[in-house]
C-alpha cells in the first residue's frame, strides 16, 4: 500500500517545484538624467513626483552622474519638479506614469532652446527671464524669512525680553542688512531696553546704538527707489526721525535731537504738532525755556487744540516770574492766558488742578466757562 501512493505524491511535488509563481504588476517605475545649461550632470538634486489626483509625493535624489531612479510608483499623472538647495530649477506638469518604465530627463539646455523656439525668443532672452524669475523667488523667500524674525522680535519686545529681540534682529540683518524696518526695530529694542540697565555706561551705550541704527534705517530708506514710491514714505521717515530725536535726547545730544524733531515735522506736517511738542518737552527738561516756548508756539500753530502745549508754555513762563516793590508776583505776558486756554480745552485733564493753583498763585482767576453750567436759581 505504501508503494502505491509514493509515485503520485512525488509527481505532485515535482509539479509544485517547477510551477512558476505568478504576481500581478500594480506599479511602474521612473528614471531620468538631469543636466544643467552646460550639459553637465546635476548631482545632489531632488526630483519630486507629486500625484495630481492623489497628492502622493515621491522624492528622488540624483547621483554624481545626475541620474535618478525609483520603483513602485503608482500609475497616474504627476507634476515633476527638479530642485537643488531648496530652489526650483525646472518642472513638468501632468506627466503620465503607467505600469511600465517612464523615462523623464531634465536637459536644461534642450528645454531652454525649445522654450525659446516656441515663444519666438532667443535663448539669451529666456535665460534672462529665468534669472529674473529666480531672483523674484529668492526675494520672496528672503522676505518671508525676515518677516518671521521681525514678528518674533516684536513678540519678544512686547514681553519685555529686549535682549532676545536684539539677538533675533541681528540674525535678520545677517540674512539681509539692507532692510530699513529691521534696523528701525533693532533701534527700538535698544532704545526701550536702555532704561532697564543698571549700569549707566550700558544705558548710554544703548541709546547711542539706537541712534546709530535709526540713522541707518533713515539712510537705507532714503536710498531706496522702492520706498520713494510708497505713499507713506515721508510719514515712515518722520517716525524714524522722531524716535531718533528721543534717542539723541536721552544720550544728552540736545542739538542733534532738535534737528531730528524738526526734520520729522517737515516731512509730515500733518503730525508736526506731535513732533514740535516732543521738541518743546526736551528743551523744557534742559532748562531752555525760551526755545521750548518757541517750539510750543509751533505746536499751537499746527494744532490749536493741543491742550498740554498751553500748559507747559504757562509753566515755562511762570518760571520767569519776578516780584515788584510791593512783593506782588509779576509774570511775563501770556502766562494766565496759557493756563486759561489749557483749562478751556481740558477742564478735567491731568494738569487741571495744577493749572488752577498756578492761576491762584499769580493772582488770577479761572475765567473759562468751558464745560460748566450755571446752577439754576432757587425760587
Amino acid at each position: 500500500m505504501k508503494k502505491y501512493f509514493i509515485l503520485p505524491l512525488l509527481l505532485v511535488l515535482a509539479v509544485g517545484l517547477t510551477a512558476p509563481l505568478a504576481f500581478s504588476q500594480t506599479t511602474g517605475s521612473v528614471k531620468g538624467v538631469c543636466k544643467d545649461l552646460e550639459g553637465k550632470p546635476i548631482a545632489g538634486a531632488e526630483v519630486d513626483w507629486v500625484g495630481t489626483e492623489t497628492g502622493h509625493k515621491y522624492t528622488l535624489k540624483t547621483n554624481n552622474k545626475g541620474e535618478y531612479f525609483s520603483l513602485g510608483i503608482q500609475p497616474g499623472r504627476y507634476d515633476v519638479k527638479l530642485s537643488k538647495d531648496g530652489k526650483e530649477i525646472f518642472h513638468f506638469n501632468g506627466v503620465p506614469v503607467g505600469l511600465d518604465e517612464k523615462e523623464l530627463d531634465f536637459d536644461l539646455k534642450k528645454e531652454q532652446a525649445a522654450q525659446a523656439a516656441g515663444q519666438g525668443k532667443t535663448p539669451e532672452q529666456i535665460a534672462a527671464e529665468n534669472a529674473q524669475r529666480e531672483k523674484a523667488n529668492k526675494e520672496q523667500n528672503t522676505v518671508a524669512s525676515l518677516n518671521t524674525k521681525l514678528g518674533d522680535a516684536r513678540a519678544a519686545s512686547a514681553a519685555g525680553d529686549f535682549d532676545k529681540a536684539i539677538a533675533t534682529l541681528n540674525d535678520a540683518n545677517a540674512i539681509d542688512s539692507t532692510r530699513d524696518p529691521i534696523w528701525a526695530s533693532l533701534a527700538d529694542a535698544y532704545r526701550l531696553s536702555a532704561p532697564k540697565q543698571a549700569d549707566p555706561d550700558e544705558k548710554k551705550k544703548r541709546y547711542e546704538m539706537a541712534a546709530a541704527d535709526y540713522q541707518k534705517a533713515i539712510d537705507l530708506r532714503k536710498a531706496s527707489p522702492q520706498a520713494e514710491k510708497d505713499p507713506n514714505n515721508n510719514k515712515t521717515l518722520a517716525g524714524y526721525y522722531n524716535n531718533l530725536g528721543d534717542a539723541y535726547s536721552k544720550a544728552n545730544k540736545l542739538d542733534d535731537a532738535i534737528t531730528a524733531y524738526n526734520q520729522a515735522a517737515q516731512l509730515a506736517p500733518e503730525n508736526a504738532g506731535t513732533y514740535y511738542f516732543n521738541e518743546g518737552a526736551v528743551l523744557t527738561n534742559a532748562g531752555k525755556v525760551d526755545e521750548a516756548n518757541a517750539a510750543f508756539d509751533k505746536v499751537i500753530a499746527a494744532d490749536p487744540n493741543k491742550a498740554l502745549a498751553y500748559y507747559w508754555k504757562g509753566i515755562n513762563l511762570i518760571g520767569k516770574e519776578t516780584t515788584d516793590k510791593n512783593n506782588k508776583v509779576v509774570v511775563p505776558p501770556g502766562t494766565a492766558e496759557a493756563f486759561q486756554k489749557y483749562l478751556e480745552l481740558d477742564p478735567k485733564g491731568p494738569m487741571a488742578e495744577t493749572a488752577k493753583l498756578m492761576l491762584e498763585h499769580i493772582g488770577s482767576t479761572v475765567e473759562t466757562t468751558y464745560g460748566t453750567k450755571k446752577k439754576p436759581v432757587k425760587k
